[in-house]
């Protein structure tokens, strides 16, 4: 919910001080023992993580899952937090730390326009882009940020694979960061002279409030299908949340893409362009304020003609996205039409489309001459993968096979329908592990090969993820066959009973292949080890 406005909010006028975030939360500051903070003192950061806490900061003690952010409180105080922002379960706690406290009945939601306070809004200067939905989020996010690099912006980056600030690579830990961190973040790419940032934004972020205090100049719907049910509870809900991110308070305009009519999941684009509050246009090969027509697709990607109007009149380009796939013609077009809107010339869009690089984990090859290709992909979800087995079928003329798995707590109601989903397009279906996380690896196994034995592809199950790509490869004849390794994309861990362990789909795929060429005589010996290379298969 927006804070009113207080004393020293500006961030222009320096940091905020303790009684200035009181007055904007509509509280007051419960004292601290021994020796409380006084009012004047300066608030210079916020943090969730009593760990990172840094003198000035403010400590955000939140309820957990597990364990009440506020039984950390004397830990952060101890690393110099001024205050604890915290709920009325918590409140005891903080005291009993000695750290004055901001009690509220929902810390988390008005801790994104605080952080945005605190650290000046940031997200007000820049030019922002977010994307949201269930597929198609990281690669339409490095395009726009690709499309805006090459109209001579300098970028910024928030997302699943990385966070990178005007050239500077930043580990990201998840899709969307805390609140905290995302103000945080943004700060730092004020000061570093970013002019414009794409992001990430989860369906999760929008539910738990991490992007509140961000409003976007565009807000971009990839798709909507089944995933994150063990979190929303339903697709409607799971709806609600996407379309949230259309409101004022988190956005200024939108592009939406619109599936055709008859299309799997059609008609969430068109609810979605209708149940907006901001204004928006549509994308789509069918009835869109922006058309995609005339798409052709190949191994080395896609051509496609992009019509539709921009305020100085009408705009027809012809396109060029080096990312293989149907899926992918929507995610550049989505892209090029969110950057058109904000003022870069149309002919630098289209040639910084044709020059844009592939995304790690998203369609990244990995080939040794003479042997099958391998293909490692990130798609985890029923949607997902039938997207990318039709892309790898249309460019395949031998034998097709999928390796993938299902992640431990997760939506357990999809994993039948990722087995079915690859069983229907693969020859060969190979069912490994994923992250199991804290379940059993053999239900999940067991869960997605039900749905697997529905379709007329030879199943395997393998539970060893590098012996199932053994195996895949196995079932291969040589180089007009292809491999799809799914499911973990850029990772390079895998997480099962509370330990992540290095594997890499990438590195394991390269092993894989020599492995393979060991037993193939037809191989090419004076051809290169097998090499990764990004989005062109």
């Amino acid at each position: 919910m927006p804070l009113t406005d207080g004393p020293g909010a500006d961030g222009a006028r320096g940091p905020l001080k303790l009684s200035d975030v009181a007055q904007v939360l509509g509280t007051s500051v419960a004292a601290g023992a021994p020796t409380p903070a006084p009012p004047g003192t300066p608030v210079t950061g916020v943090t969730l993580d009593s760990r990172r806490v840094r003198p000035g900061d403010l400590y955000a003690a939140l309820p957990g899952a597990n364990v009440h952010g506020a039984r950390f409180a004397a830990q952060a105080a101890a690393s110099g937090a001024v205050a604890a922002l915290t709920d009325p379960a918590g409140a005891d706690l903080v005291a009993a730390a000695g750290l004055p406290a901001l009690v509220v009945d929902d810390p988390r939601a008005v801790l994104g326009d605080l952080a945005a306070r605190i650290h000046g809004r940031p997200g007000d200067v820049l030019t922002t882009v977010g994307v949201t939905g269930t597929n198609g989020k990281t690669t339409t996010a490095y395009l726009v940020e690709s499309l805006l690099r090459s109209a001579g912006w300098t970028t910024g980056l928030l997302g699943t694979v990385e966070t990178r600030i005007a050239g500077e690579r930043v580990d990201s830990v998840r899709t969307t960061p805390e609140a905290p961190d995302l103000h945080a973040l943004l700060a730092r790419m004020v000061a570093a002279g970013v002019r414009g940032c794409a992001l990430e934004v989860s369906s999760h972020a929008l539910v738990q409030h991490r992007v509140d205090g961000l409003v976007l100049d565009v807000a971009l719907f990839t798709n909507l299908s089944q995933d994150h049910l063990d979190f929303h509870g339903s697709m409607e809900e799971y709806f609600a949340a996407k379309a949230s991110l259309f409101t004022p308070a988190h956005a200024r305009r939108g592009v939406v893409w619109v599936e055709e009519d008859g299309a799997p999941d059609a008609s969430w684009g068109r609810r979605l362009a209708r149940r907006a509050s901001v204004p928006v246009v549509t994308v789509g090969a069918g009835d869109a304020d922006w058309r995609v027509t005339d798409v052709r697709t190949g191994r080395a990607g896609s051509t496609f003609h992009l019509s539709g109007t921009l305020p100085g009149g009408p705009v027809e380009l012809d396109l060029t996205c080096p990312l293989p796939g149907d899926f992918n013609v929507a995610n550049a077009a989505l892209a090029a039409v969110a950057v058109l809107h904000l003022g870069p010339a149309p002919a630098v869009v289209a040639a910084g489309l044709a020059a844009a690089e592939g995304v790690p984990g998203r369609m990244q090859t990995v080939v040794r001459d003479g042997a099958p290709l391998v293909v490692v992909d990130y798609a985890h979800t029923p949607d997902a993968l039938d997207r990318v087995l039709r892309t790898l079928r249309g460019i395949t003329p031998g034998r097709l096979v999928a390796v993938f798995g299902a992640g431990g707590d997760r939506d357990r109601g999809k994993r039948p329908l990722m087995g079915a989903a690859v069983a229907a397009l693969a020859d060969v279906a190979v069912v490994t592990d994923d992250n199991p996380r804290s379940e059993d690896a053999a239900a999940v196994r067991a869960a997605v090969l039900a749905g697997a034995r529905s379709g007329p592809a030879e199943v395997l199950e393998v539970a060893d993820r590098a012996a199932a790509l053994d195996a895949a490869l196995a079932r291969c004849r040589g180089a007009g066959d292809t491999v799809l390794l799914a499911g973990k994309g850029h990772e390079t861990g895998q997480e099962a009973a509370g330990v992540v362990t290095p594997f890499d789909d990438r590195a394991a795929a390269a092993h894989a292949l020599q492995r393979w060429a060991r037993t193939h005589t037809h191989e090419d010996t004076r051809g290169a080890a097998g090499a990764a290379r990004g989005g062109r298969p």
